[in-house]
């Protein structure tokens, strides 16, 4: 009890990290977008079910890895908070960017959106187990949550809390963007929310880069 009562402070840090990271706009959010906006809800979903199977995958491989790692050789962390507080800043720099660029949604994928279910399916889980920037953040996310010396079952209430929020995220994605008024809602919200991505990220890499690590 002592473990998960010293880990939730990092564990709540990691959830909003990977909430924001995954709800920012991407490669496979904007096909999500794409496809629910040409194609309809169900096609978004199927599109959005393969995301999250790549998404799920990395993340357990990540979790677990990491894990497993950390049980023999703590000092990994060090190393692991280094290169993950850098990648975050990263990403804050290019979320800053973005919201400093006027513009709307990309250009639509008119030729993903008329793919079959399968290919839709296929498409989504290639876009994660393919992107070296999933494998990325989620080993920004774990090594940010667990704490010197974890034990693999500690990786647990990350990677499936985050499993869940990603499930929340894609589908909510497919689901909302099949409907008129979404697109409307985003072209009016999208730089301010991405100014706020940067305010966070940079916060959470900050964080990273000056924490203890005891």
């Amino acid at each position: 009890m002592t473990d998960l009562i010293t880990l939730s402070p990092n564990l709540i840090l990691a959830y909003t990290a990977y909430v924001i990271g995954t709800a920012s706009p991407g490669p496979s959010n904007m096909a999500i977008m794409s496809v629910a906006m040409n194609a309809g809800r169900a096609s978004a979903l199927t599109l959005a079910a393969g995301v999250i199977v790549g998404s799920l995958t990395w993340g357990w491989l990540a979790a677990f890895g990491l894990a497993t790692v950390l049980a023999t050789w703590s000092q990994a962390l060090i190393v692991l908070k280094v290169i993950g507080g850098l990648y975050l800043l990263w990403l804050a720099f290019k979320a800053a960017r973005s919201a400093l660029r006027k513009g709307d949604l990309p250009a639509e994928n008119g030729a993903l959106a008329k793919s079959s279910r399968a290919a839709l399916f296929t498409r989504g889980a290639a876009m994660h187990l393919t992107n070296p920037k999933a494998i990325f953040v989620w080993l920004s996310i774990v090594s940010m949550a667990l704490p010197a010396g974890a034990a693999p079952g500690q990786a647990l209430p990350i990677v499936i809390g985050c499993n869940l929020l990603g499930v929340c995220v894609f589908g909510g994605y497919a689901i909302l963007f099949s409907t008129p008024v979404a697109r409307r809602i985003y072209r009016a919200i999208r730089r301010g929310f991405e100014g706020t991505v940067a305010v966070f990220f940079s916060y959470a890499g900050l964080k990273m880069l000056f924490s203890k690590l005891g």
